[in-house]
């Protein structure tokens, strides 16, 4: 059915359950898991006429701490699937919206089920707010298992 699943993580109590979902289902099918972490690419200092943006944070900063924030999260995806027997890896990417890093992640790591928690915003909150889970619903060419 199922031989290599991705579960997305932000390293929230949410998508904790994702992880765990994941993790026993790959047991189960005998699949393997990889956690993705999608980090936002860091914003240069803006310099413009009356107007300087400038982040409080210099790039090498920025990518230490979201390595460190990927690290802790795929820690959770690491230790889910050893609990579970699976065999497990791992991706940090930067795109500029999760749902691209999370589809971009499915297509090189060549696996055949994306696995992902969702807020179920509904109404003013969803519109406004948007949704990364229907986002990756729209575009993905392979399965995708919501949890909430």
């Amino acid at each position: 059915m199922y031989s290599h699943i991705l579960v997305c993580t932000d390293g929230s109590k949410l998508s904790q359950k994702a992880i765990r979902t994941a993790a026993r289902l790959a047991s189960a099918l005998g699949a393997r898991l990889t956690g993705a972490y999608v980090g936002a690419p860091y914003v240069a200092p803006i310099y413009s006429e009356g107007m300087v943006y400038a982040a409080n944070v210099t790039r090498v900063q920025y990518e230490k701490a979201v390595q460190n924030a990927a690290r802790k999260a795929l820690g959770q995806v690491t230790e889910a699937a050893k609990t579970a027997g699976v065999p497990s890896g791992a991706a940090t990417i930067t795109a500029a919206t999760p749902w691209q890093g999370i589809l971009k992640a499915a297509q090189s790591k060549k696996c055949d089920l994306i696995v992902m928690a969702s807020h179920g915003r509904r109404g003013l909150a969803g519109l406004l707010l948007g949704s990364e889970t229907v986002k990756v619903l729209t575009h993905s060419k392979v399965p995708v298992l919501v949890c909430r």
